[in-house]
C-alpha cells in the first residue's frame, strides 16, 4: 500500500528530471518521477483511479536514477512497487494479468526459458513474435532473441578456496543468468576461490523474485524468496553477480515487512553481497595476464542506484595495468532493458538504448563492462544494430581472464 508520508516527501524541486530517462525522451511531466508521484497522490486522495495513472506508471523504467538525485530522500522504489501492485490489482483485466504473469513465469524459469530459445532457433525466429508483444500490451516488438549458449557441465556443489577459506559463500544462479551467462558464474567462482572463499552452489535454489516484485506481484516474489531462505541457510554470505537480483535480495526486509518472516528476511538480506563487494575487499594476487584493453563501464541501475555500488567494479578493473578505463557520458542512465521493460515499452526502451550506444561509441572503447544480464543483452543488441564491433562482458569475466581463472 502507498504511504502518505512517503508521498509527501516529494517537494517537486525538479532535480530528478534530468536523471529520468523517460522524461529526457519525452519532456512530459507525467513521464517524470515527480509527475508519477503526483498521480499516485491523486489516486491516494481519491481524485482519480489507477486506470488513469496506469500509462505513466507502466512507462517508468524503475531505474531509480531519481532516487539518487533526490535531495529529500523520497523512497521512489518503495512507492513504485506499491503503485504497480495496485495497478495490477485494480487497473488490469484478468486476461491481462494472466498473460503478464505467464510471461514473467517463463523468464524466471530456466527450463522454460531454454525451451523458448530452442524453439525460436529451430523455427528461425529472431525477435520476440509480434503477437506476444501485443498480448503484453506493446504496439511493436523490439527485442531480439539471444543465441542460446551450448550446455556446459553442471556446477559442483562445492568449490574449495585457494588456501585457508575465509568464509563460505553461496552463489545465486538466478534465471536468465543461469541459462545465458554460464561463463559469468564460472568466472565468479574462479575469482572468489582465488580470493579465499569456499563457494557453494546450493541445490533447490530458484528465482529471487526480482521480476515479480518490480512488476507488481509481491506475493509471487515472497514465494520465490522463501525458497532461497532454505537453500542458503548455512552460508556466511550469499553472493550475486546480477544487479537486479542483488538489489531485490538486499530489500527482502521491506518485501516481508509486517509478515511472520520479516526477521528471517532481514537476516538473509544482511548476508547478501554483490560479487564486486567481496572481491574489492580481498587481497588478490597479481594478474597473470596484462592485455591491452580499452574499456568503458556501464552502471547497471540496480547496482549503482539501488545498491550504491559504483567505485568497486571500476577499482577492480583498474588493478589491471594494461586496461584503460574510459568513462562514458551518462554511464548511470538506464539503457532501457529494465527487466522486461523493453518488451512492454519498446519505443521508450529503444530510445534509451540508442542514447546508450551513442555514448559508448563516443568513448572509442572496444569493450563494455556491464554487471547485469538484461543490460548486457540489450546493449549487445544495440551495438549489433549500429554495426559496432564492441564486445560486452561482465567485469568478473574480464578479471577472471586476467587472473588466469577463466575456465
Amino acid at each position: 500500500m502507498l504511504n502518505k508520508q512517503d508521498l509527501q516527501k516529494c517537494i517537486h524541486c525538479g532535480l530528478c528530471l534530468q536523471a529520468c530517462p523517460t522524461y529526457v525522451s519525452t519532456g512530459q511531466e507525467a513521464e517524470s518521477p515527480r509527475g508519477r508521484i503526483y498521480l499516485m497522490r491523486q489516486v491516494y486522495e481519491g481524485r482519480i483511479g489507477w486506470a488513469q495513472a496506469r500509462p505513466s506508471i507502466d512507462a517508468c523504467m524503475g531505474c531509480l536514477g531519481c532516487q539518487t538525485a533526490c535531495p529529500s530522500g523520497v523512497p521512489y522504489a518503495k512507492l513504485l512497487e506499491a503503485a504497480r501492485a495496485e495497478v495490477e490489482r485494480y487497473a488490469r483485466t484478468p486476461l491481462q494479468r494472466f498473460v503478464r504473469k505467464r510471461a514473467i513465469s517463463t523468464f524466471t524459469n530456466p527450463a522454460r526459458l531454454r525451451l523458448l530459445l530452442q524453439l525460436g532457433r529451430a523455427f528461425g525466429i529472431r525477435r520476440v513474435p509480434r503477437w506476444i508483444a501485443k498480448r503484453l500490451g506493446a504496439s511493436e516488438t523490439a527485442v531480439q532473441l539471444p543465441p542460446l549458449p551450448a550446455r556446459t557441465p553442471p556446477f559442483q556443489t562445492v568449490y574449495p578456496a585457494s588456501g585457508t577459506p575465509k568464509a563460505r559463500v553461496g552463489l545465486l544462479l538466478g534465471c536468465a543468468q543461469r541459462v545465458l551467462f554460464d561463463r559469468v558464474h564460472r568466472a565468479t567462482i574462479g575469482m572468489l576461490t582465488l580470493a579465499g572463499y569456499e563457494v557453494h552452489v546450493p541445490r533447490g535454489q530458484g528465482c529471487c523474485g526480482a521480476l515479480w516484485v518490480h512488476n507488481g506481484y509481491p506475493q509471487e516474489a515472497r514465494r520465490n524468496a522463501h525458497r532461497l531462505f532454505q537453500a542458503f541457510r548455512a552460508m556466511d554470505y550469499i553472493v550475486v553477480n546480477a544487479a537486479g537480483c542483488g538489489a531485490t535480495m538486499k530489500e527482502y526486509g521491506l518485501l516481508f515487512q509486517g509478515t511472520p518472516l520479516q526477521a528471517d528476511a532481514e537476516a538473509f538480506a544482511r548476508r547478501v553481497r554483490d560479487v564486486h563487494e567481496l572481491l574489492y575487499e580481498s587481497d588478490l594476487p597479481d594478474p597473470k595476464r596484462d592485455d591491452s584493453l580499452c574499456v568503458t563501464y556501464h552502471d547497471a541501475c540496480h547496482l549503482a542506484h539501488a545498491q550504491g555500488i559504483r567505485h568497486q567494479p571500476r577499482a577492480l578493473l583498474q588493478r589491471l595495468s594494461g586496461l584503460k578505463l574510459v568513462e562514458m557520458e551518462g554511464a548511470e542512465m538506464c539503457c532501457g532493458s529494465a527487466g522486461i521493460y523493453n518488451l512492454l515499452q519498446p519505443r521508450l526502451a529503444r530510445d534509451a538504448l540508442q542514447r546508450k550506444v551513442r555514448h559508448i561509441r563516443e568513448t572509442g572503447a572496444t569493450l563494455v563492462a556491464s554487471a547485469n544480464p538484461g543490460c548486457t543483452l540489450w546493449i549487445r543488441q544495440g551495438l549489433r544494430e549500429a554495426e559496432l564491433p564492441i564486445e560486452v562482458l561482465h567485469p568478473v569475466e574480464i578479471l577472471a581472464k586476467a587472473y588466469g581463472v577463466m575456465p
